[in-house]
């Protein structure tokens, strides 16, 4: 079935990427300069990979001959450009980070290459010490077509010197509702302090990614088996009103336009009590030279409702366009960052609080990792271990992903909803009518599940 959902408006989306290619204007991989190949990487612009391309001259240093062109963008941007390059077989990109959302579907068109054959030829490279779920999550027909840079799921920091000083206590497996009331206990405008910080921004990797996890565990879900739109259902209704109305009373100024970075900006700050997002938060909340809360907060597991577990599961990985022109040279770089070698040279370089996590058991093991990493190491794998659909839905549904709708429309679908959510944080309509517009949207993309049954 997943096949079927891959393939399906494939066209479509295609016809709107051209659009999208002519308006980008990017180098073309493979352009010379100096007798060298350079190779053009598309890449998030995360803490983590710039933390990459940080490090990357010592890969140029170790390969003679390839020199390396970043294209780095905020994450909405990233997804549109390496979408439209890969889709239309553009060939602006010889390397390509994408996630779990992207790798399955993409594989299915034909549009990356397989992996496999890379792996089995490199000794050393150890494809079975990425986190099975992780792995899992990037292979089709039991091949992967990417490669985790980092494995990622989600969980909420905490400000212990304010809860101390508040006399408040997180509790070991905290509920939504009692985080909204500890938001309300240590909301402090005067001292520019958010009860809590949650992503407003839109986009369907932005807000959405945080806001889907509280619709799972409040019982919503999008779409019912039979694909009918469930976003006015009362259980999504109350999701949504519980986020935005905590939000709006006890998050960051100018929510509606906060997402990861800016979020991760304010707490390491100090301009939050709490901050609910990814696992890889820690990266940035326990550096030194970025952070003002170092060793100061607690990981609890993601809030619930109706569900023993509340986590996505997604990973940032590197993927080979199937036009990439020269595949051995890019092979080469996509294995020197996923490398076990690259995360001992992250922690020696640049701090074991630095090293991206969640990708490789090994990882785990290494005695100055957890040393570092002694605080949010067990809550990060917990989290990427309970993710998945029994534990965090109250039924099941019929797409993949936790997160995200694991459809092609999802891209469009989730930007326009999340748009509307966005809308009614900034107090510009009412939740009401940002769930009767998103409904309208996702019926049609139902509608066209149920012809195809």
């Amino acid at each position: 079935m997943f096949r079927r959902m891959f393939r399906r408006g494939v066209r479509v989306v295609s016809l709107l990427l051209v659009v999208l290619v002519g308006l980008s204007g990017c180098a073309g991989a493979g352009a010379l300069g100096g007798g060298d190949r350079v190779l053009v990487v598309g890449i998030v612009a995360n803490p983590q990979m710039k933390d990459a391309i940080a490090l990357s001259r010592g890969f140029e240093r170790d390969n003679p001959g390839i020199r390396l062109k970043f294209v780095q963008l905020p994450e909405n941007q990233a997804r549109a450009k390496i979408t439209a390059s890969t889709a239309t077989e553009g060939g602006e990109f010889d390397v390509v980070m994408i996630s779990n959302f992207e790798a399955p579907q993409w594989a299915a068109n034909g549009w990356l290459e397989n992996l496999r054959p890379f792996m089995d030829a490199s000794p050393g490279y150890d494809a079975g010490d990425f986190i099975p779920s992780i792995r899992d999550s990037l292979s089709y027909r039991g091949s992967m077509y990417a490669v985790p840079f980092y494995g990622e799921s989600s969980f909420l920091a905490y400000r212990k010197d304010l809860f101390a000083k508040a006399g408040v206590t997180m509790p070991e497996r905290p509920t939504w509702r009692q985080v909204a009331e500890l938001a309300a206990r240590l909301d402090d405008p005067a001292a520019g302090v958010a009860g809590i910080c949650l992503r407003g921004k839109p986009g369907w990797g932005e807000s959405l990614a945080v806001f889907d996890t509280v619709v799972n565990t409040f019982g919503g879900r999008w779409f019912d088996r039979d694909w009918n739109a469930r976003l006015t259902s009362p259980e999504f209704r109350a999701a949504a009103r519980f986020y935005v109305d905590l939000v709006r009373a006890h998050g960051e100024v100018g929510a509606s336009s906060a997402g990861f970075s800016e979020c991760g900006t304010r707490y390491a700050q100090g301009q939050a009590a709490m901050w609910y997002d990814s696992t890889v938060m820690t990266s940035t909340n326990e550096k030194p030279s970025d952070s003002a809360v170092v060793g100061k907060s607690g990981y609890v597991p993601a809030p619930v409702e109706s569900t023993p577990a509340s986590g996505w599961l997604y990973t940032w990985a590197l993927a080979m366009p199937r036009v990439a022109p020269d595949k051995q040279a890019a092979w080469r770089f996509m294995r020197w960052m996923t490398d076990k070698e690259y995360v001992r040279t992250v922690g020696r370089s640049l701090g074991w609080s630095q090293v991206p996590p969640g990708s490789r058991v090994s990882t785990y093991r290494i005695p100055e990792y957890q040393a570092a990493a002694g605080g949010y190491a067990r809550a990060t794998l917990e989290g990427i271990d309970s993710a998945n659909q029994r534990a965090t839905m109250t039924g099941p549904v019929p797409y993949p992903g936790i997160q995200f709708v694991g459809i092609p429309e999802f891209q469009d679908l989730g930007t326009r909803v999340s748009q509307q959510l966005s809308a009614a944080i900034a107090g510009q309509i009412s939740v009401d009518e940002a769930l009767e517009r998103s409904q309208e949207y996702a019926q049609t993309v139902g509608k066209s599940y149920q012809e195809t049954r």
